[in-house]
């Protein structure tokens, strides 16, 4: 399961739901049109997939306006609480 955390912009942000393992560093998913990502939260890396240049830095902006909200979402996910909505940009 991966919950909608934000939309703007034509960007969708989740963030999977992973009760009883660790997976990976704290990162989000963001999909726009056809391109999908995974992005870094702690230091706005692109881990994975790809995003058109500008819709990248949108959500890497977004990323380090509202990053101790996702940090805490991530340890929500991690037990498999549902993570909060969060404001978009």
């Amino acid at each position: 399961m991966m919950p909608v955390l934000a939309m703007f912009y034509g960007i969708i942000i989740r963030m999977y739901l992973m009760e009883g393992s660790q997976h990976h560093r704290p990162h989000i998913h963001a999909r726009y049109g056809e391109f999908e990502a995974a992005i870094d939260i702690e230091e706005g890396e692109l881990l994975a997939g790809e995003l058109p240049r500008k819709q990248l830095r949108l959500v890497q902006a977004w990323i380090e306006l509202r990053r101790d909200e996702l940090l805490a979402n991530w340890e929500l996910a991690q037990q498999g609480i549902p993570p909060y909505r969060i404001d978009p940009l």
